[in-house]
């Protein structure tokens, strides 16, 4: 088991976040995960009060709201190497800190200890369409997909496939879209309105068939692919309840080996070379009894925490020791364990109590066995408070706020392809 004794803490590390979102818990988690072995850890956050910058485990905190321009986000984050002055971990938790590092990091690996998986590949895993199109070139199961060029198109493809269909951003990184990530579509107005919407605001919407659900059918994994491509630790859980309802982040989950999707996931990213943390989101089709590639992101996902190993060893520890240089001891999956999001999970429940899917029995037996939860910790208390005021001010603003929801990125990356490496 890792304890302060047993790790050398003497390298920083960097939270690194793009996404404008202040509510984002997953880099809560990772300051945590590494602050109380000891790591001195420096946190970037968008507003001075983001509840993760409340957190005691925090060596320093650094505000900052990165821009599209490449060479300004290399400047601010040599700054902020001189600021730390010796060199440190950078833990990306959202697609843009991804994709910039894998397309423009290399000036920065003086100062900054990353993962270097190929240039190209982190935006080809977080852009939606060009995720199929690998997962399809590999042989790997995933729900027909398909980036309409004309409303015509999206229309043919929902009468082919059949309501609901999947509507998701095809880059769900690049602001000003104004609509969710992903959504549920159950109808042809809803197609049309939706479609429409990504035309006039120039983002792309890509159409994706549904798999139907069932209990258990909903899966996510989570590992980190080291240095010398192997993948330690690799953990497997179930999704109990996602927000929004059906068709967003875990709210809460389960851990739970699978010893089949392991390996399928595994497989998966030593054809495709990756290296760092990785996130998969899957759904068992008992229609063919096979597991179909939801989504696969290239960083840290938001409940890393539910996921433990009987040494101690989650995947931003992995990450942390492989980069310093430290042997990565794993040992077996800890099953049962749970994880919930506070702020998110009464309002997901009810989404799946309107849909007569859960009842408030079964959603407080879902809750006993002392989950972990996203926010609330004993040992670290503010940032679960300033969580609470800032729900609390969102909702009391909600009449008088503009129509974007909350959980749009708003981050900055540049487009285009990634620079040469010399």
């Amino acid at each position: 088991m890792m304890t302060p004794s047993t790790v050398d803490v003497s390298t920083p590390a960097v939270v690194l976040k793009f996404d404008r979102n202040p509510m984002h818990h997953g880099g809560l988690g990772a300051i945590r995960s590494l602050g109380r072995l000891g790591v001195p850890v420096h946190g970037v956050h968008e507003y001075r009060w983001a509840p993760a910058a409340g957190s005691r485990y925090l060596t320093d905190r650094w505000v900052w709201r990165p821009t599209g321009d490449p060479d300004r986000i290399l400047a601010d984050l040599t700054g902020l190497a001189r600021r730390i002055g010796r060199p440190a971990v950078l833990v990306p938790t959202d697609d843009a800190a991804s994709i910039f590092l894998a397309e423009h990091g290399e000036p920065l690996r003086d100062d900054f200890l990353f993962p270097e998986p190929p240039a190209d590949l982190p935006r080809m895993m977080a852009g939606k369409y060009s995720m199929y199109q690998l997962c399809r070139g590999l042989g790997v199961p995933c729900p027909e997909t398909v980036l309409p060029a004309t409303l015509d198109e999206a229309r043919d493809f929902a009468a082919r496939v059949g309501y609901p269909v999947v509507a998701k951003l095809a880059t769900p990184w690049v602001p000003g879209s104004g609509v969710r990530s992903t959504t549920i579509v159950t109808d042809g107005a809803r197609l049309a309105d939706l479609y429409l919407t990504c035309a006039r605001s120039g983002a792309g919407l890509l159409l994706q068939e549904f798999v139907p659900e069932g209990n258990d059918t909903d899966w996510f994994c989570h590992a980190y692919v080291g240095r010398d491509g192997e993948s330690r630790p690799v953990f497997t859980g179930v999704k109990e309840r996602s927000y929004p309802a059906h068709a967003g982040l875990t709210s809460m989950g389960r851990s739970m080996p699978n010893t089949r999707l392991r390996t399928q996931l595994t497989d998966l990213l030593a054809a495709i070379g990756y290296r760092g943390i990785v996130d998969v989101d899957v759904r068992l089709d008992h229609r063919d009894d096979r597991y179909q590639v939801l989504d696969l992101n290239p960083r840290l996902g938001a409940q890393f925490r539910l996921f433990r190993d009987t040494e101690g060893m989650d995947v931003v520890l992995a990450q942390y020791l492989d980069l310093t240089g430290q042997k990565v001891t794993t040992g077996e999956q800890v099953a049962g364990r749970g994880f919930v999001v506070e702020n998110y999970d009464p309002v997901a429940a009810f989404g799946y109590w309107r849909g007569g899917r859960l009842g408030l029995t079964a959603w407080l037996d879902s809750l006993r066995g002392k989950p972990e939860t996203a926010w609330f910790a004993r040992d670290d208390p503010m940032p679960f408070a300033l969580m609470c005021l800032r729900t609390a001010w969102r909702v009391a603003s909600r009449p008088f706020a503009g129509t974007q929801p909350a959980d749009t990125p708003t981050a900055a990356v540049p487009q285009g392809r990634p620079r040469e490496r010399t």
